[in-house]
């Protein structure tokens, strides 16, 4: 699983795409109260702008990035939940600093909503450091970054 390849995703990967996402954050939605924002994203739109990549044959993980004059923004990052435990996030996370530094990027920022308890533990583990909590339209959500330089 460690050598496994993180690609760009392609138009067929689509599908599966919306798969991942829909495992990964249909839990949630009984906690927060509605439906997670990544669950509602375009995610054709998304592949199409070369904003996704995938790993896994058949996919287990992707992210969803953005570049940015000064960030790299991780707008999604989704794991199969079979897939938990097995180091694809962290491949994952390894890949969005790797990319942002191909860019010349100085630093990854992300925001998670603030009921998603699980990631405001894993992110400061790997060096991901709290910058604010913010209340945005109906989503509480907070805010980290990574310096990379």
């Amino acid at each position: 699983m460690a050598d496994e390849e993180i690609r760009p995703a392609r138009a067929a990967d689509v599908p599966v795409v919306a798969e991942v996402v829909d495992a990964a954050f249909r839990p949630y939605i009984e906690r927060i109260g509605r439906v997670p924002q990544p669950m509602e994203e375009d995610h054709a739109a998304n592949v199409a702008a070369g904003k996704v990549f995938v790993t896994g044959d058949p996919v287990t993980g992707l992210v969803v990035v953005e570049a940015f004059d000064d960030h790299l923004f991780l707008d999604t990052i989704a794991v199969r939940p079979a897939a938990h435990g097995r180091g694809v996030g962290r491949r994952l996370l390894r890949f969005v600093d790797a990319h942002a530094r191909t860019l010349g990027l100085p630093e990854v920022r992300l925001y998670t909503n603030a009921l998603m308890w699980e990631n405001q533990r894993i992110y400061p583990k790997y060096g991901y450091e709290l910058v604010e909590r913010r209340v945005d339209g109906p989503y509480d959500r907070v805010h980290y970054r990574k310096r990379l330089l």
